[in-house]
């Protein structure tokens, strides 16, 4: 396999950086003939030589493209290493009969693994999920530049319009993206002098509800339980069923099955369901206020049906 040939070229950390470059540079730069034959005899043939060959001969074109994507923050010998990864996918699937170089046909397989790698590993919130994203992301720097927007802070209103119309995305993708180029924040990072809090963490509000919220929401769901269970024993056998197959399992049995199951027409089936619903919602109502000794409830009646998830109904309004 191609990648078995040049492993150990590209097994390099930070220190040996300046030791690959120079041992690269060994490598010639291979005559459109050459190329052509040696790319034959890789696809016709599996020759691993000559697949070693055309790797080892683009080594300092990668070498050239990862040393632009120095500004994101990423151990540049990773980045060479990732984008050595896409030049042999670029060898495995090169067809020289098309009549074009390697390089030009390796470029956009090294970009792509060098940008997959910068992605995945730049920040540890997901960074582009869409073309325009990822175009945003490794555009963006280039377009600020042009305009001399140099700050570390946010754009001016009329530098992210220009920018927006330039790279074809909305103004707030362009204020979004700028923010995050700046990097994570740990929020256990020290604040700005003269805040309230030593940290950005002791900032963040919890909106979760509070212990005694919480168990005042448990005990009225609880009553509200009981008072539909106690309400049910209102209806008669005929309503009760009809009552609990329309409004209280996951999937309403049709008025149609209903109707041949009591011998009955489906408008009648729906004005017994109709009835049994003002019965079921008048005696919890009652319940209601009688357990909290009010004269109308405080909050709107809503009860969950015990065999579901889902609300099946206000009981009461």
């Amino acid at each position: 396999m191609v990648s078995q040939a040049t492993a150990r070229l590209f097994a390099f950390g930070e220190s040996g950086l300046a030791r690959y470059l120079v041992e690269i540079r060994r490598f010639r730069i291979l005559e459109r003939q050459e190329e052509y034959v040696l790319a034959k005899r890789w696809r016709e043939y599996g020759d691993s030589d000559a697949a070693h060959r055309l790797v080892t001969s683009h080594l300092c074109l990668v070498t050239k493209i990862a040393l632009g994507y120095r500004g994101y923050g990423l151990p540049i010998s990773d980045v060479i290493s990732e984008g050595n990864i896409g030049l042999m996918q670029a060898v495995k699937r090169f067809e020289p009969e098309r009549g074009f170089r390697l390089a030009t046909y390796a470029i956009w397989w090294i970009k792509a693994t060098i940008h997959e790698y910068i992605l995945r590993s730049w920040s540890l919130v997901k960074v582009g999920t869409s073309v325009k994203h990822r175009k945003l992301f490794f555009n963006l720097r280039q377009a600020k530049w042009k305009i001399s927007a140099l700050e570390d802070g946010d754009l001016h209103p009329e530098q992210v319009k220009l920018i927006a119309t330039q790279l074809d995305v909305t103004e707030q993708n362009v204020i979004d993206m700028n923010r995050r180029l700046r990097g994570d924040l740990s929020l256990n990072a020290p604040t700005p002098e003269g805040s309230d809090s030593a940290e950005w963490l002791d900032g963040l509000v919890d909106e979760s509800s509070s212990q005694e919220t919480h168990l005042v929401e448990s005990e009225e769901s609880d009553n509200r339980r009981k008072a539909l269970g106690e309400a049910l024993n209102v209806l008669n056998e005929r309503e009760r069923r009809i009552f609990e197959a329309r409004r209280m399992f996951d999937e309403p049995i049709t008025l149609k099955e209903l109707a041949n199951e009591f011998c009955l027409s489906g408008e009648r089936i729906r004005q017994i369901e109709v009835r049994a619903f003002e019965k079921v919602r008048a005696s919890v109502k009652d319940r209601l206020i009688d357990s909290r000794g009010e004269s109308e409830p405080k909050i709107p009646l809503v009860v969950k049906c015990p065999h579901a998830e889902r609300p099946f109904q206000e009981l009461s309004r």
